[in-house]
Protein backbone atom coordinates (compact mmCIF):
# COMPACT_ATOMS: atom_id res chain seq x y z
CA UNK A 1 0.00 0.00 0.00
CA UNK A 2 1.23 3.47 -0.91
CA UNK A 3 0.26 6.59 1.04
CA UNK A 4 -0.51 9.17 -1.63
CA UNK A 5 -1.02 12.94 -1.61
CA UNK A 6 -2.99 13.94 -4.70
CA UNK A 7 -3.22 17.49 -6.09
CA UNK A 8 -5.71 18.00 -8.95
CA UNK A 9 -8.10 20.94 -9.32
CA UNK A 10 -10.57 19.10 -11.58
CA UNK A 11 -13.03 17.66 -9.08
CA UNK A 12 -14.19 14.71 -11.19
CA UNK A 13 -10.67 13.60 -12.09
CA UNK A 14 -9.54 13.99 -8.50
CA UNK A 15 -12.44 11.86 -7.26
CA UNK A 16 -11.79 9.28 -9.96
CA UNK A 17 -8.13 8.98 -9.02
CA UNK A 18 -9.01 8.62 -5.33
CA UNK A 19 -11.42 5.82 -6.18
CA UNK A 20 -8.97 4.10 -8.55
CA UNK A 21 -6.09 4.20 -6.11
CA UNK A 22 -8.26 2.96 -3.26
CA UNK A 23 -9.58 0.11 -5.38
CA UNK A 24 -6.06 -1.26 -5.94
CA UNK A 25 -5.07 -0.99 -2.29
CA UNK A 26 -3.37 2.41 -2.07
CA UNK A 27 -4.48 5.11 0.37
CA UNK A 28 -4.95 8.75 -0.61
CA UNK A 29 -4.14 10.55 2.64
CA UNK A 30 -4.93 13.98 1.16
CA UNK A 31 -6.68 15.08 -2.04
CA UNK A 32 -6.33 18.82 -2.66
CA UNK A 33 -7.08 21.36 -5.37
CA UNK A 34 -4.21 23.84 -5.40
CA UNK A 35 -0.47 24.12 -4.87
CA UNK A 36 -0.66 25.76 -1.44
CA UNK A 37 -2.82 22.92 -0.12
CA UNK A 38 -0.42 20.45 -1.72
CA UNK A 39 2.56 21.84 0.18
CA UNK A 40 0.66 21.78 3.45
CA UNK A 41 -0.55 18.22 2.91
CA UNK A 42 2.94 16.92 2.12
CA UNK A 43 4.44 18.63 5.18
CA UNK A 44 1.71 17.17 7.39
CA UNK A 45 1.38 13.67 5.93
CA UNK A 46 4.89 12.83 4.65
CA UNK A 47 3.45 10.55 1.95
CA UNK A 48 5.14 7.73 0.05
CA UNK A 49 4.44 9.48 -3.25
CA UNK A 50 2.87 12.69 -4.59
CA UNK A 51 0.70 12.97 -7.69
CA UNK A 52 0.22 16.53 -8.93
CA UNK A 53 -1.18 18.31 -11.94
CA UNK A 54 1.07 20.90 -13.62
CA UNK A 55 -1.55 23.64 -13.90
CA UNK A 56 -3.59 24.61 -10.86
CA UNK A 57 -5.22 27.69 -9.30
CA UNK A 58 -4.93 30.59 -9.13
CA UNK A 59 -3.36 31.26 -12.54
CA UNK A 60 -3.43 27.78 -14.13
CA UNK A 61 0.14 28.10 -15.38
CA UNK A 62 2.76 25.85 -13.73
CA UNK A 63 1.83 26.13 -10.04
CA UNK A 64 1.78 22.38 -9.51
CA UNK A 65 5.12 21.90 -11.24
CA UNK A 66 6.80 24.63 -9.20
CA UNK A 67 5.33 23.14 -6.02
CA UNK A 68 6.72 19.73 -6.96
CA UNK A 69 10.21 21.15 -7.53
CA UNK A 70 10.11 23.03 -4.21
CA UNK A 71 8.80 20.02 -2.29
CA UNK A 72 11.56 17.80 -3.66
CA UNK A 73 14.12 20.38 -2.59
CA UNK A 74 12.60 20.56 0.89
CA UNK A 75 11.94 16.83 1.28
CA UNK A 76 14.92 15.17 -0.40
CA UNK A 77 14.02 11.93 -2.10
CA UNK A 78 10.25 12.61 -2.16
CA UNK A 79 8.80 10.60 -5.07
CA UNK A 80 6.66 12.80 -7.33
CA UNK A 81 4.57 11.94 -10.38
CA UNK A 82 3.58 15.02 -12.38
CA UNK A 83 0.57 14.91 -14.71
CA UNK A 84 0.23 17.25 -17.69
CA UNK A 85 -2.63 17.87 -20.10
CA UNK A 86 -0.26 18.77 -22.93
CA UNK A 87 3.04 17.64 -24.45
CA UNK A 88 5.01 20.57 -23.03
CA UNK A 89 8.64 19.46 -23.01
CA UNK A 90 9.81 22.64 -21.27
CA UNK A 91 7.87 21.48 -18.20
CA UNK A 92 9.63 18.12 -18.28
CA UNK A 93 13.00 19.82 -18.72
CA UNK A 94 12.36 22.08 -15.75
CA UNK A 95 11.29 19.14 -13.60
CA UNK A 96 14.19 16.85 -14.45
CA UNK A 97 16.84 19.58 -14.49
CA UNK A 98 16.27 20.54 -10.86
CA UNK A 99 19.26 19.79 -8.64
CA UNK A 100 17.17 17.42 -6.52
CA UNK A 101 16.01 15.42 -9.55
CA UNK A 102 18.43 12.54 -8.96
CA UNK A 103 17.10 11.91 -5.44
CA UNK A 104 14.07 9.64 -5.26
CA UNK A 105 11.60 8.64 -7.94
CA UNK A 106 10.36 11.17 -10.45
CA UNK A 107 7.81 10.91 -13.24
CA UNK A 108 6.13 13.05 -15.90
CA UNK A 109 3.04 11.63 -17.61
CA UNK A 110 0.31 12.95 -19.85
CA UNK A 111 -3.14 12.82 -18.29
CA UNK A 112 -4.30 10.59 -21.13
CA UNK A 113 -2.11 7.89 -19.59
CA UNK A 114 -4.43 7.76 -16.56
CA UNK A 115 -7.01 6.12 -18.80
CA UNK A 116 -4.55 3.28 -19.44
CA UNK A 117 -4.97 2.08 -15.89
CA UNK A 118 -2.33 -0.65 -15.84
CA UNK A 119 0.33 1.65 -17.34
CA UNK A 120 -0.58 4.49 -14.97
CA UNK A 121 -0.42 2.29 -11.88
CA UNK A 122 2.84 0.75 -13.06
CA UNK A 123 4.33 4.23 -13.51
CA UNK A 124 3.14 5.33 -10.08
CA UNK A 125 4.61 2.29 -8.37
CA UNK A 126 7.92 2.65 -10.24
CA UNK A 127 8.17 6.30 -9.20
CA UNK A 128 7.35 5.38 -5.59
CA UNK A 129 10.11 2.76 -5.83
CA UNK A 130 12.70 5.38 -6.79
CA UNK A 131 12.67 5.04 -10.58
CA UNK A 132 12.39 7.64 -13.34
CA UNK A 133 9.39 7.62 -15.69
CA UNK A 134 8.84 9.87 -18.70
CA UNK A 135 5.76 9.65 -20.90
CA UNK A 136 6.45 7.90 -24.25
CA UNK A 137 4.69 10.67 -26.17
CA UNK A 138 6.97 13.29 -24.60
CA UNK A 139 9.97 11.16 -25.58
CA UNK A 140 8.61 10.89 -29.14
CA UNK A 141 8.32 14.68 -29.40
CA UNK A 142 11.83 15.16 -28.03
CA UNK A 143 13.19 12.80 -30.67
CA UNK A 144 11.49 14.84 -33.38
CA UNK A 145 13.08 18.05 -32.12
CA UNK A 146 16.72 17.11 -32.64
CA UNK A 147 18.98 19.60 -34.44
CA UNK A 148 22.39 19.31 -36.08
CA UNK A 149 24.38 20.96 -33.29
CA UNK A 150 23.10 18.78 -30.45
CA UNK A 151 25.54 16.50 -28.63
CA UNK A 152 23.05 13.67 -29.09
CA UNK A 153 23.90 13.65 -32.80
CA UNK A 154 26.98 11.68 -31.77
CA UNK A 155 24.71 8.73 -31.04
CA UNK A 156 23.86 6.10 -33.60
CA UNK A 157 20.16 5.57 -34.47
CA UNK A 158 20.09 2.46 -32.27
CA UNK A 159 21.74 4.32 -29.39
CA UNK A 160 19.17 7.11 -29.67
CA UNK A 161 16.47 4.45 -29.62
CA UNK A 162 17.95 2.94 -26.46
CA UNK A 163 18.26 6.37 -24.88
CA UNK A 164 14.64 7.11 -25.68
CA UNK A 165 13.53 3.95 -23.90
CA UNK A 166 15.83 4.76 -21.00
CA UNK A 167 14.16 8.18 -20.84
CA UNK A 168 10.82 6.42 -20.48
CA UNK A 169 12.28 4.73 -17.40
CA UNK A 170 12.66 1.20 -18.77
CA UNK A 171 15.39 -1.01 -17.35
CA UNK A 172 17.85 -2.98 -19.48
CA UNK A 173 15.72 -6.12 -19.50
CA UNK A 174 12.61 -4.23 -20.62
CA UNK A 175 14.56 -2.37 -23.31
CA UNK A 176 15.95 -5.66 -24.61
CA UNK A 177 12.44 -7.10 -24.81
CA UNK A 178 11.10 -3.99 -26.57
CA UNK A 179 13.88 -4.01 -29.18
CA UNK A 180 14.10 -7.81 -29.45
CA UNK A 181 17.82 -7.84 -28.68
CA UNK A 182 19.93 -9.36 -25.92
CA UNK A 183 20.37 -7.61 -22.61
CA UNK A 184 24.13 -7.66 -23.25
CA UNK A 185 23.54 -5.58 -26.38
CA UNK A 186 21.58 -3.04 -24.38
CA UNK A 187 24.39 -2.82 -21.83
CA UNK A 188 26.88 -2.19 -24.64
CA UNK A 189 24.70 0.53 -26.19
CA UNK A 190 24.19 2.11 -22.77
CA UNK A 191 27.94 2.22 -22.17
CA UNK A 192 28.42 3.94 -25.53
CA UNK A 193 25.71 6.47 -24.64
CA UNK A 194 27.36 7.36 -21.33
CA UNK A 195 30.71 7.77 -23.06
CA UNK A 196 29.42 9.88 -25.95
CA UNK A 197 27.46 12.15 -23.61
CA UNK A 198 30.56 12.59 -21.42
CA UNK A 199 28.89 11.12 -18.35
CA UNK A 200 31.04 9.81 -15.52
CA UNK A 201 30.06 6.12 -15.15
CA UNK A 202 30.56 6.24 -11.37
CA UNK A 203 28.62 9.47 -10.78
CA UNK A 204 25.26 8.87 -9.14
CA UNK A 205 22.43 7.21 -10.98
CA UNK A 206 23.80 6.90 -14.52
CA UNK A 207 20.41 6.24 -16.03
CA UNK A 208 18.94 9.40 -14.48
CA UNK A 209 21.97 11.42 -15.55
CA UNK A 210 21.52 10.14 -19.10
CA UNK A 211 17.88 11.22 -19.01
CA UNK A 212 18.91 14.68 -17.79
CA UNK A 213 21.46 14.99 -20.59
CA UNK A 214 18.80 13.79 -23.01
CA UNK A 215 16.41 16.53 -21.90
CA UNK A 216 19.00 19.30 -21.69
CA UNK A 217 20.20 18.39 -25.17
CA UNK A 218 16.76 19.45 -26.42
CA UNK A 219 17.07 22.88 -24.83
CA UNK A 220 13.79 24.58 -23.97
CA UNK A 221 11.80 23.35 -26.95
CA UNK A 222 8.12 23.11 -26.19
CA UNK A 223 4.93 22.19 -27.92
CA UNK A 224 2.74 25.12 -26.90
CA UNK A 225 -0.51 24.07 -25.24
CA UNK A 226 -3.81 25.59 -26.20
CA UNK A 227 -4.88 28.69 -24.32
CA UNK A 228 -6.92 28.34 -21.16
CA UNK A 229 -7.29 25.07 -19.24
Amino acid sequence: MLRVVLAEDAVLLRAGLVELLGRVGHRVVAAVGDAAELAGAVDAERPDVVITDVRMPPDFRDEGLRAAVELRSRHRGLPVLVLSQYVATAYATQLFSNEASTDGGLGYLLKDRVGEVADFLDALERVAGGQTVLDPEVVRVLLLQRTADEPLKRLTPREREVLGLMAEGLNNQSIAQRLTVTEASVVKHSSNIFMKLDLDPVEGNRRVLAVLAYLRGRGNAEVSPPTGR
